[in-house]
């Protein structure tokens, strides 16, 4: 699988889980926070690099980064709270709102742009190498 098909289900499950959220299951927030950390996690260490590379207007990149950060914000202030804080809901709402715009840029304007700079076989490779990550980076992010 490539490293775009591969981030593009894992773009698919995240979705599923927060539109759970969305109808009210406040329960399902811990399994967001683990699936954002695990992907994140891969994403920053496999794929900004390699794309970075490989594009010449970085920009967009750099703009992935910086919703990263506020994600791992959102993530960790959520980890130290409790469902039944008053501004648990608030929160995690606000981070569920922010992946949904980070994975629409991605999937809209990133994507696109890497399967034009980067050829069908670097991009298989690439995700080979996020693939055997991603259980490591599971754990990491645990």
């Amino acid at each position: 699988m490539d490293a775009i098909t591969m981030l593009r289900e894992d773009h698919r499950a995240v979705k599923k889980l927060m539109t759970r959220f969305d109808k009210g299951d406040d329960a399902v927030v811990p399994e967001i926070l683990d699936a954002l950390d695990r992907h994140v996690l891969i994403e920053e260490e496999h794929f900004y690099p390699t794309v970075k590379q490989a594009l010449e207007e970085q920009d967009i990149v750099l703009e992935s980064v910086e919703e990263h950060h506020v994600v791992h914000l959102l993530i960790g202030e959520l980890r130290q709270m409790t469902p039944g804080d008053g501004t648990y809901r608030a929160k995690a709402t606000v981070l569920v709102e922010n992946v949904r715009h980070h994975i629409d840029e991605e999937e809209g304007e990133l994507f696109p742009q890497v399967r034009d700079a980067m050829g069908r076989k670097e991009l298989q490779e690439l995700g080979e190498t996020m693939a055997a990550m991603a259980g490591d980076a599971e754990q990491r992010a645990s």
